[in-house]
């Protein structure tokens, strides 16, 4: 049920005051100074009187149930359905982004309704969803309420979920880390320049929230897109691939997805990606010792890293499983795939 209640702003939880009534945010690595009656980069957050609120906090701009490959993420309860949602705002402004009617809305043309946290798990347990998701804008923006959701679905036995672009702060990520179950971050690139040019951020603060997720356990998937021109060189493609293989870990499962410009920002000119790019990709992937990597229609299938044999048989987001409890049927090797 639609909680229409209209209510304050919510104080944020991640900022601390300067001089003059302006504040800092915590939230992120932008770390802004916001001066009083002024937003922040994501424009959900505002000072007033010296004070930093949450402008999107219990207000989430899309709900869906989706299958978890959609987020997307292979080995973390494969088959099942995650309750998702997302508010709006976005501390990057990619201009390839294909969810920017929210993520680059900051709540004034839309007026979603209120939704408690508590309702969001009631009706994620209505519906019979095993996990609670945040996704569709970058979440990092709305943290006091996906936290406030996670701690109450993790009381109620649910499974909760990241979709990010990696650019929290440490603050937030030691209070996130207790409470995350598994994570897909979107790996843009590992070349700074492309970060500064499409996202108007940096890549250094995402390598390392990337090397602290793997590090504390979480389960971790990665996702690059590749845009024709901007992210899809093969010498970029081999050290991401270096990267994750030495840094994060050789079995981390890859996404290597095909770049839409019909659906995105600003990037409408930028040619879709070549399926022979994705073939390409995936080679490189290979090379440098990526146990699973997905790319396109010919490559969604998981195979056992030691005997070859099929895992998991994939057609989009229909499944059928082949393994035994996260085992190869075949010779016992344990996959790391998780169904709880």
């Amino acid at each position: 049920m639609k909680e229409n209640r209209r209510q304050e702003p919510a104080r944020g939880a991640f900022w601390h005051a300067l001089d003059d009534q302006t504040v800092q945010c915590d939230m992120c690595h932008r770390f802004c100074r916001i001066r009083e009656g002024q937003p922040g980069f994501c424009r959900t957050r505002v000072n007033r009187m010296g004070s930093l609120f949450s402008l999107n906090y219990a207000h989430p701009a899309s709900i869906a149930l989706d299958p978890v490959e959609k987020k997307p993420l292979y080995h973390f309860m494969p088959g099942s359905m995650t309750f998702s949602l997302g508010t709006f705002g976005c501390n990057f402004r990619c201009g390839n982004c294909q969810n920017w009617q929210i993520s680059q809305d900051d709540g004034r043309r839309h007026h979603p309704a209120e939704r408690s946290p508590q309702s969001i798990v009631r009706e994620a347990i209505d519906v019979g969803a095993p996990s609670v998701s945040f996704t569709y804008n970058e979440p990092t923006v709305c943290a006091e309420y996906a936290l406030d959701c996670m701690r109450i679905a993790r009381r109620a036995g649910l499974k909760t979920i990241w979709v990010t672009n990696g650019y929290m702060s440490d603050n937030l990520l030691e209070k996130l880390l207790p409470l995350l179950d598994a994570v897909n971050v979107d790996l843009k690139s590992v070349d700074d320049a492309f970060y500064r040019r499409v996202c108007q951020a940096r890549v250094a603060p995402v390598l390392r929230t990337i090397e602290r997720l793997a590090g504390e356990g979480v389960h971790l998937e990665l996702t690059t897109l590749l845009i024709p021109g901007f992210s899809d060189g093969d010498d970029m493609l081999k050290r991401a691939a270096e990267f994750i293989v030495t840094k994060v870990g050789a079995k981390t499962p890859w996404h290597l997805s095909a770049f839409v410009p019909a659906i995105s920002w600003r990037m409408q000119n930028i040619t879709e990606t070549p399926a022979e790019r994705l073939e390409q990709a995936y080679s490189i992937a290979q090379q440098a010792g990526m146990t699973w990597t997905y790319s396109g229609v010919h490559h969604q299938n998981t195979f056992c890293p030691s005997c070859g044999s099929l895992l998991i048989e994939r057609n989009r987001f229909t499944l059928r499983r082949h393994d035994r409890e996260g085992h190869c049927p075949h010779c016992g090797t344990d996959t790391a795939i998780k169904d709880k």
